[in-house]
């Protein structure tokens, strides 16, 4: 059964199109572990759609139905994390990987989910494990995990080596792309950080960062006339946001 990887880097088990689909008693005739399985992939789906009681009910459901199926764990700490469960979140996916230490998808949630939390050596450790699996056929979300992990250690130089790497596995991979926006702007190289946002766009939708960028990006170019149209789609597109408030405050300036 294929792994559905998220823009975000978490891995979670697609739903099967025919799960909705199954008659009463059929369901009647299933085992434990068959219902389990059942209600795992409805979960995920509903995880994925933003459903989260319905989510919570059928990841609870899978547990107590057969509780040694890891990746039942590894959804139910991604569920976790977005309720702000942190604990919670923390034991599942340590339960998880008790339950399967070779799983790169769990290695891969795991360890970003550890750099959120600041402890970064296991983080990277898992990461880099996750990444070097023979059985990951998507190495870029690891790659990229690692990239935002060295970010947040200001390592800056790392977390572009990582990110380049995840672009030469996945060259239209958007959340690397959005990346190498930042740190080209960061770094002064303004035409690059242009051409990664126009790669972006052929495959997502801008976000209020990357309009705050492009607008900066532009405004540094001396292309007041882009940069001011960024910053209408900005402002007009996002206005609670706080980069629109930036923008704000950088034109009065």
């Amino acid at each position: 059964m294929p792994a559905k990887l998220s823009s975000r880097g978490f891995v979670l088990i697609g739903l099967l199109l025919s799960a909705c689909g199954l008659l009463p008693d059929t369901r009647d005739t299933m085992s434990n572990a068959e219902k389990a399985k059942l209600n795992l992939q409805m979960g995920a789906r509903y995880l994925d759609m933003g459903m989260l009681e319905v989510a919570k009910e059928k990841l609870e459901t899978a547990v107590r139905l057969d509780s040694s199926n890891p990746e039942t764990h590894n959804t139910l700490a991604v569920f976790y994390e977005r309720i702000k469960q942190t604990e919670a979140a923390s034991d599942s996916y340590q339960t998880a990987l008790n339950k399967d230490s070779d799983n790169f998808s769990i290695k891969n949630n795991y360890g970003r989910f550890l750099c959120e939390q600041g402890k970064f050596e296991k983080g990277v450790a898992l990461l880099q494990e996750s990444m070097a699996s023979p059985m990951n056929n998507r190495p870029w979300f690891a790659l990229t995990n690692l990239g935002v992990c060295y970010v947040k250690q200001n390592d800056m130089q790392r977390a572009e080596e990582y990110f380049r790497q995840a672009l030469q596995a996945q060259p239209d991979y958007s959340p690397a792309l959005q990346e190498m926006q930042r740190i080209s702007y960061q770094n002064g190289q303004f035409m690059s950080a242009r051409a990664f946002l126009e790669r972006y766009l052929g495959v997502a939708k801008h976000t209020p960062e990357t309009l705050w960028i492009a607008f900066q990006t532009e405004r540094a170019l001396g292309n007041s006339k882009i940069s001011e149209e960024y910053r209408e789609q900005l402002i007009s597109s996002f206005p609670a946001s706080k980069e629109a408030q930036q923008v704000k405050t950088a034109i009065s300036k």
